[in-house]
């Protein structure tokens, strides 16, 4: 089943940040599959984030432009206040639509969009959040065949969001940040095709 995974999404809020960048120090640089972050930050902030995680990144993290096509070799960091969406055409829609569930970006809309177009090639991942942003978004994926994982609410900082996808459906799994990490590392003989 691992061996069919093309492309990692991840979702996070607060408390993530820390589990995100956990995460990116341990994937190599030959790391063969296209990673989207689509993570709440700060709306009036545009320097920094990318420059923060690119730190401790093998990989290089990116803010995508529109229509950009998704390629093994890159991170896709959803930029500040914009709706990121994964086009069937594997390429990013950016978008300043209103906000969904007080959000921009939307968790839920990468998800669904994502979801959509790789359907079982993609793993979904829910890491710590305040906010439900994101549980109808990684279910949505799930029924398209998704692998999809939970940060361990017991384990995430803010419980909110790995708590939300729990009352929505059950998971493939729910792992501590330690064992998502590995997870990802799993991925590391997989290709992007």
């Amino acid at each position: 089943m691992f061996e069919d995974i093309r492309i990692v999404v991840i979702g996070g809020s607060a408390g993530s940040y820390n589990v995100v960048r956990k995460i990116l120090s341990s994937i190599s640089e030959t790391f063969p599959l296209p990673i989207i972050l689509c993570l709440h930050r700060l709306k009036d902030t545009r320097n920094g984030f990318v420059e923060s995680l690119n730190l401790v990144s093998k990989v290089p993290v990116i803010e995508p432009h529109d229509k950009d096509l998704l390629k093994a070799g890159f991170i896709y960091l959803n930029p500040s206040n914009y709706h990121m969406l994964i086009e069937p055409t594997r390429t990013v829609a950016l978008s300043t639509e209103s906000d969904i569930n007080y959000c921009r970006p939307s968790i839920d809309l990468t998800f669904e969009t994502a979801g959509y177009t790789f359907k079982n090639n993609m793993a979904g991942i829910i890491l710590s959040g305040a906010n439900s942003d994101g549980a109808k978004g990684i279910f949505s994926a799930f029924k398209n065949g998704a692998y999809t994982l939970v940060q361990d609410p017991s384990n995430a900082q803010f419980n909110t969001m790995p708590e939300e996808v729990l009352k929505h459906f059950k998971p493939h799994k729910i792992l501590s940040d330690e064992d998502i990490v590995g997870f990802i590392d799993s991925l590391k003989y997989n290709k992007y095709v």
